[in-house]
């Protein structure tokens, strides 16, 4: 099942600082974003960017697979 939220739902999801919920920054100063937040209870949703949809899937082995 893909999740019905729309890239402007990805995008309100955001705190008034500009960070989203769920985020982190990692180690390294890079956002981290934990898998559970992103797909939200679903096993794939779809992720818009540059003008391209790629589907991310969480496997039944636990496992996240991200394809165009």
């Amino acid at each position: 099942m893909l999740s019905g939220h729309s890239h402007d739902d990805i995008q309100s999801a955001t705190h008034s600082d500009g960070e989203s919920p769920g985020r982190n920054q990692g180690a390294h100063g890079q956002g981290e974003l934990d898998s559970a937040r992103l797909l939200q209870g679903q096993r794939e949703v779809l992720i818009r960017h540059g003008g391209e949809c790629y589907r991310l899937r969480h496997t039944r082995n636990d496992k996240l697979i991200l394809t165009k």
